[in-house]
């Protein structure tokens, strides 16, 4: 495995590569609150004919802390990745696999450029994170509920304060341990994803964004600078690769006990709603947990029905990240995709 950073037309880009320059191009975009590097334990498991690629994405890891467009979506970061292939050199569509965020990323990718196939593990839904009935429209105009003004603010606070404890819920620690992989998994490496959680660009312009006054539930709507406002319905829409007319085969990984992207997330706000965390719910009616497993199954139906090829693997036992708390499954899984494209 090699680490360098590398100056592209766009931003300045830290990454992780192993296998031959000429080799077969696979790069691996992470999610939110994260870094290339969740990724490095993947390395020594892939076939040598593969070059794997994971950089750090803008905002995140040890690369160009640059501010993110909210209202392109994750168009920023397929841009982004772009530009890191051509500064590398790689002219071939790449194979992409992108983790919660990273999916969005990866699908923006293909929706603008060639790609081999395309990976999604445990994506945040095709209609973005939060506040969307279950096909996809908005539960009010605004996109109210969703963006960056619906963080824990107590999180934000102890994730800019470079908080190592484990003293609270809202600790990055403790996030990471009940949140990133399933209930018991104790990472061999936690101290060094801690590490990577406390790299990342905390404000306006990185996580979780600004926002903005909304006159419906729960009083806040998306902003148009940040992550969390990139991943807002309102910007957010990766069920358009239905429409590719050129569709790359597509493998989803799912960890089935994941709390992050889940039919009911009580990351979400519908769900906290529903629980009474936040107050004066307007009802499922108007505002229901967003069915985001049942989202992502229908569109890539929809992709198979158009003629696309869709593998599903679900991970049981795993929680959001598969590749991490069922490492050795996963790995076969996902190269045994790749070379099933060949």
């Amino acid at each position: 495995m090699r680490e360098r950073t590398v100056e592209t037309d766009r931003i300045r880009m830290h990454l992780l590569e192993s296998g031959p320059e000429d080799g077969v191009p696979v790069v691996l975009l992470h999610g939110n609150l994260s870094s290339g590097r969740f990724f490095a334990h993947l390395f020594e498991r892939a076939p040598i004919r593969y070059r794997l690629i994971a950089p750090d994405m803008r905002g995140f890891g040890d690369s160009e802390p640059a501010p993110i467009d909210a209202t392109r979506g994750l168009r920023d970061w397929a841009d982004d990745t772009a530009a890191l292939l051509r500064a590398l050199g790689v002219e071939q569509p790449p194979h992409l696999a992108g983790w919660s965020t990273g999916g969005a990323a990866i699908a923006a990718y293909a929706l603008e450029r060639p790609v081999a196939s395309l990976t999604f593990i445990d994506p945040v839904s095709p209609y973005g994170y939060g506040g969307t009935f279950a096909d996809g429209t908005p539960c009010f105009p605004d996109y109210a509920g969703s963006g960056g003004g619906t963080t824990n603010a107590d999180f934000v606070a102890r994730l800019a304060a470079g908080d190592r404890t484990a003293q609270a819920d809202t600790s990055p620690r403790s996030v990471m341990n009940s949140a990133y992989w399933r209930a018991g998994h104790r990472e061999e490496r936690e101290e060094e994803l801690l590490e990577e959680i406390l790299k990342s660009y905390v404000g306006d312009d990185g996580y979780p964004g600004d926002s903005a006054p909304s006159e419906h539930w729960p009083g806040v709507a998306p902003g148009t600078r940040g992550l969390l406002n990139a991943l807002s319905p309102r910007y957010c829409n990766w069920s358009e690769i239905v429409d590719l007319p050129r569709k790359p085969p597509v493998l989803w990984t799912h960890g089935a006990r994941d709390v992050v992207v889940a039919d009911g997330s009580p990351w979400e706000m519908g769900h906290l709603g529903s629980l009474g965390a936040v107050p004066d719910w307007p009802g499922a009616e108007a505002f229901p947990p967003q069915t985001m497993i049942a989202q992502i199954r229908a569109v890539l139906e929809r992709y198979r029905d158009a003629g696309g090829r869709v593998e599903i693997e679900i991970f049981e036992d795993s929680g959001h990240a598969p590749f991490l708390d069922a490492a050795a499954r996963w790995s076969a899984v996902f190269f045994g995709f790749l070379e099933s494209t060949r």
